[in-house]
């Protein structure tokens, strides 16, 4: 069986990040690494080559596959900041509303700059996004 081809890694954060030669999405990015890191309890690590996480949880899906991946993290890409809300968005509709320009797929988040958004419905559902990924909710499946 294949394995998830995003693997946490040694790989420096602060290093990767200070790469970024976009300098507003270099500076918004330190921004949701603050905050990814309140939310979580958890350093920053490497996942895959482009892309900063935090924490962990075990999944398994009903065809036997099964893997770990990171509670919440972000890419600052070319195109937008990504923001990665696992649990998939459609389950936070009012923070969602209220958090200002953005634009959603699956279970990414891409913000152009983070002076489009709330910070603070940022932070929420940031926070809503682990909470959930830590639940028995999301153990159990619904």
């Amino acid at each position: 069986m294949a394995e998830n081809k995003t693997q946490r890694n040694d790989g420096d954060v602060m290093a990767y990040l200070e790469s970024v030669e976009n300098k507003r999405r270099r500076e918004d990015s330190l921004v949701v690494l603050k905050m990814m890191e309140e939310a979580t309890g958890e350093p920053a690590e490497m996942w895959g080559t482009s892309i900063v996480g935090f924490g962990s949880y075990h999944y398994r899906y009903a065809s036997g596959r099964e893997g770990d991946f990171m509670l919440t993290g972000f890419a600052p890409r070319k195109q937008a900041l990504t923001l990665y809300i696992m649990g998939g968005h459609e389950r936070y509709e009012a923070l969602m509303a209220k958090l200002g320009k953005h634009r959603t797929g699956s279970s990414c988040l891409y913000i152009n700059k983070l002076a489009d958004v709330d910070l603070d419905v940022l932070r929420e559902l940031i926070a809503a996004s682990v909470d959930y990924m830590r639940s028995a909710d999301h153990i159990a499946g619904k």
